[in-house]
């Protein structure tokens, strides 16, 4: 009861803080928001002293921010949230409708996301449940761990899942809104009127946020079926369909923290697509909001994520702890870790030697050298990529902005694996935190870094940085919680080993491969997101040759020059597909190698107990 309160606490703190912070954002970056209202009402207003001190009336601006944030705090328990500063309508009835429109899509796109990833994990399942995944395993280690040729079509099922995760959001809303809307007709591709204008939004949210999820859970499956039960449900006959929904059920625990994560990110993430659409939903209100500094409705947008993250991240853990039942509170789970034939060195070498080669090639090339005389030409031998709009040559392009983009992802991506599973061995602090922080789009963030620091290449990096750790120690903790619930730990602890004992050699080697793969599969989604803020104008400005620049520079001309955008997006899919494939799994000991008959007669956690 005192954990429990106390995290409430917590999570209350980090909600008045970061919605007090933004009331605060025009005073604490020393601009004038009546100057920025004005502009926003009417941009061919000249800013005099006597309409700015109008504005200032009108607004109340006069009071002080701290008696301007009492104010609208003090109206929330009434259901009042303020009235906009730009169209001085209530704000409340704004937010709700944009919530309203928003979950909705989250809903279409959340089922898109879910059949993506029942099709990502369906040749694991069917596998599993035919005992083939064992019995391939067992083949392997015989042959002393030679590559897993049973688990081929899983990794090839991996490397599609990660090129699908890292296709642009945007990109993905713009064919799907050009070829399927405009050129067939055979859905609307603008506006929000009713269940047909959310197909191909859905579409474009839920296609790489099912790979992730389909990935994950592909990860944990082959450690369900090799646990005794299923091997008891074989032995009996029973079912396929049944033995696959028991390792469902067994894996989701693990997996829902993230699902929860996806539910807010779907929610007030989607700022790219929905501006492509035209969808009045809560992200771009409170992007639109964000750039007008239109604080109230601003704070309510703010506020309204950050409770749904709270929601989403309560529902989550309670469906976890139903779905786990008293073996969570018994100690008495088995573990979901099983050390995992070595990865096939092919196919990363040859994705890498792919992105290698592409960089290598552009570099050579000047990036700035205009041709307007060959102006989107398609691939040739000259320009083996095309041109751009400005006859700039899009090898040279894509080669020199891999350079900062390729860096930037690798650095953001080390920083929050380290971040997320330092944060995630202390669930209680940043199990708050982390749905707080998630709730908040990076496009918001990269707002405020913007208005805080000043433009820069460093924005986009410091807001990406600020939410990419959140997925990585939700996934840690999940594990944690699992693994610590063991019967083999429970076991060692009675044997007397320590805390430190208990991390080094037991939670810490458990949870590290699959949190490490976790974050190479979210290496090509970091270059998205950064990707994302240069198409929305937040990142790298012309002439920069950053990939997210060029998407967002050449995707008016998608349907003309369709090479202009699918070079980039191509080169973007071949880093999911390098990351995921690099990611592999934990090699067999040298000692299990050596003895692979002895290994197989061992009791499962005989390990352990000698290392005691």
């Amino acid at each position: 009861m005192k954990g429990t309160l106390s995290t409430a606490l917590w999570r209350t703190a980090l909600a008045a803080g970061l919605v007090c912070g933004i009331g605060l954002l025009p005073w604490l970056t020393h601009t004038d928001p009546a100057l920025t209202v004005l502009k926003a009402r009417s941009a061919d207003r000249d800013p005099t002293p006597e309409v700015l001190a109008d504005i200032r009336g009108q607004l109340g601006l006069e009071d002080g921010p701290l008696r301007l944030l009492a104010h609208w705090l003090g109206g929330l328990p009434r259901g009042n949230a303020g009235r906009s500063w730009l169209s001085g309508t209530e704000v409340a009835p704004t937010v709700v409708q944009a919530l309203g429109a928003s979950l909705l899509l989250m809903a279409a796109a959340l089922a898109v996301a879910v059949v993506t990833a029942g099709l990502v994990c369906a040749r694991t399942l069917h596998r599993g449940t035919r005992r083939r995944l064992a019995e391939q395993r067992d083949q392997e280690v015989g042959r002393k761990a030679l590559p897993w040729k049973g688990g081929g079509g899983r990794r090839a099922g991996g490397t599609g899942a990660a090129m699908l995760a890292a296709l642009p959001e945007f990109l993905t809303a713009s064919v799907l809104a050009t070829v399927v809307g405009v050129q067939l007709g055979w859905l609307p591709a603008l506006g929000w009127y009713g269940p047909r204008w959310t197909v191909l939004p859905a579409l474009a949210l839920g296609l790489p946020a099912g790979a992730v999820l389909g990935r994950l859970l592909d990860d944990l499956l082959p450690g369900a079926f090799a646990e005794p039960w299923a091997a008891a449900a074989a032995a009996r006959g029973m079912p396929g369909r049944r033995v696959a929904r028991h390792a469902l059920h067994r894996c989701l625990p693990a997996l829902l923290p993230n699902l929860g994560l996806f539910v807010v990110g779907l929610t007030g993430g989607a700022v790219a697509v929905e501006q492509i659409f035209d969808i009045p939903g809560l992200g771009r209100t409170t992007l639109q909001a964000a750039l007008a500094q239109d604080l109230p409705v601003l704070q309510a947008g703010t506020l309204a994520l950050v409770l749904l993250g709270a929601l989403a991240a309560t529902a989550a853990r309670l469906a976890a702890r139903l779905l786990t039942g008293p073996a969570l509170r018994d100690s008495a789970l088995p573990t979901l870790h099983r050390p995992a034939p070595p990865a096939r060195r092919t196919p990363p070498l040859l994705y890498g030697g792919l992105l290698l080669g592409v960089v290598l090639l552009g570099l050579p090339r000047d990036p700035l050298a205009l041709d307007t005389g060959a102006r989107l030409q398609p691939p040739s031998a000259t320009h083996p990529f095309g041109t751009d709009a400005l006859g700039r040559d899009l090898l040279a392009r894509i080669g020199h902005g891999a350079v900062d983009t390729l860096l930037l992802a690798l650095a953001i991506s080390a920083v929050c694996l380290l971040t997320g599973v330092l944060l995630g061995l202390l669930p209680r602090l940043s199990g708050p935190l982390v749905d707080t922080v998630n709730a908040v789009p990076p496009v918001l963030l990269a707002l405020l870094a913007t208005a805080v620091w000043g433009s820069g290449p460093a924005t986009p990096a410091l807001a990406v940085a600020a939410v990419a750790w959140a997925p990585l120690a939700a996934h840690t903790s999940a594990l944690l919680r699992q693994e610590r619930a063991t019967l083999h730990l429970t076991a060692t602890r009675g044997l007397g080993a320590g805390r430190t004992h208990l991390l080094r050699r037991h939670l810490l080697p458990a949870v590290l491969p699959p949190v490490t793969r976790h974050a190479l599969l979210r290496l090509p989604g970091i270059a998205l997101a950064l990707a994302s803020l240069g198409f929305l104008g937040l990142g790298a400005q012309p002439p920069s040759p950053e990939w997210g620049l060029l998407l967002a520079e050449n995707q008016p001309y998608a349907e003309r020059a369709p090479w202009a955008v699918l070079a980039p997006a191509a080169v973007l899919a071949l880093l999911g597909a390098l990351a995921v494939t690099a990611a592999g799994g934990p090699r067999w000991s040298r000692r299990q190698s050596r003895t692979p008959a002895r290994a197989a007669r061992r009791p499962p956690h005989a390990a352990e107990l000698e290392a005691v």
